[in-house]
């Protein structure tokens, strides 16, 4: 039998890549060369660089047992607008605002819109302390004063609001000179009071990298104490002389609960008891940096521009919660309205067609 012998398939044994020689007329770069003006960092060379660093994180010698930064090498801290407490003291009347929703997004509003200060309202508000501080940071980066209230007078709350570092702190509830001394002991350190110390690692020092905050912490720091019963009205002039005490903060609500007008603070015997109290706390001004300022809430019957007239330094005029509260509804109200006149009008037109067709 024949057989039958085919080529080689081209596709079992593909060609062999063909390449060409280099061409001399490439050019061929020479090896890079680096050089250094100093030898490379080993531990001989380093440890003079490091020498010139900030100074290590040595252990506090306070019995916390806290890191402390060791500040001896300055470091650049952000200079903050003038404080409220020295505004006060040149004369100015301060406009602010309670927030209670304790949102950081009206609070920098709030800050832009260009408030003198801001209460973050941990009485009233939902909120505490790690809901106040992205609040702070807020209004910080708008520049604007804050003011914590706290919920109740006591040095727990007042140190770990005070801790935040804002530049006011309200106590409520302050019906006697007792009580206001003792909202003070709260805001000072030992000897002068009984305010437990982090002051290394706070930010109301910048985490201890102020290294004049124990200098400067009570002259900046704003102590506002709130009279709101007819009890604290009666010993408002000795409350007001209490040294420390910067502002009295009127709280007619309050005020006109205990007198038995809860649902009417407007009432007449209540408006009388308030200028009884006013006429108290401006009586302490004899110099200025006498006595204590006086500050106020905005009410229906009492507007901002009647609280500044009567001597008023600090009012509120608004509350965060109200303002929206206010601006929802009318909006809600005014599409409302819009619908039923769309309606009125169709019905007119309908009533006109008809008679049209009909004639």
């Amino acid at each position: 039998m024949a057989t039958v012998t085919f080529p080689p398939s081209s596709l079992s044994t593909p060609p062999k890549p063909h390449f060409p020689k280099p061409s001399k007329t490439l050019i061929h770069l020479p090896s890079p060369k680096f050089s250094f003006s100093k030898p490379a960092f080993n531990l001989k060379t380093l440890n003079p660089i490091l020498s010139q660093s900030p100074a290590p994180l040595r252990l506090s010698n306070t019995t916390s047992d806290l890191i402390a930064y060791d500040n001896s090498v300055p470091v650049p801290v952000p200079v903050p607008s003038r404080s409220l407490k020295s505004r006060l003291h040149d004369g100015e009347t301060l406009y602010g605002l309670f927030l209670l929703s304790f949102s950081p997004t009206l609070a920098e509003i709030a800050g832009l819109a260009g408030y003198d200060f801001v209460v973050v309202d941990m009485e009233h508000g939902h909120g505490g302390v790690s809901d106040a501080l992205p609040c702070l940071h807020a209004l910080a980066a708008t520049r604007t004063p804050a003011i914590i209230r706290l919920p109740e007078s006591c040095p727990t709350w007042a140190k770990k609001a005070l801790d935040l570092g804002p530049q006011g702190i309200m106590f409520p509830m302050i019906d006697s000179p007792k009580l206001a001394r003792k909202a003070v002991s709260y805001c000072r350190f030992p000897p002068a009071g009984v305010r437990g110390s982090a002051h290394t690692v706070v930010r109301a020092s910048s985490y201890g990298i102020d290294a004049g905050y124990l200098s400067n912490y009570e002259e900046e720091l704003l102590i506002m104490c709130q009279v709101e019963s007819e009890e604290a009205v009666k010993k408002i002039e000795d409350i007001a002389a209490v040294d420390g005490v910067d502002c009295i903060q009127m709280g007619p609500m309050d005020l006109s609960a205990s007198m038995g007008y809860l649902w009417d603070p407007g009432n007449k015997k209540v408006r009388e008891m308030m200028k009884v109290a006013e006429k108290g706390v401006l009586g302490t001004k004899k110099k200025p940096r006498e006595g204590a300022y006086l500050a106020g809430f905005a009410m229906p019957h009492d507007s901002p521009d009647d609280l500044r007239s009567r001597g008023y330094h600090m009012v509120s005029g608004a509350v965060d919660v109200g303002l929206f509260r206010s601006a929802a509804v009318e909006d809600v109200k005014k599409f409302k309205m819009g619908l039923k006149e769309a309606s009125d009008d169709e019905k007119e037109n309908a009533k006109e067609d008809e008679k049209y067709w009909s004639e």
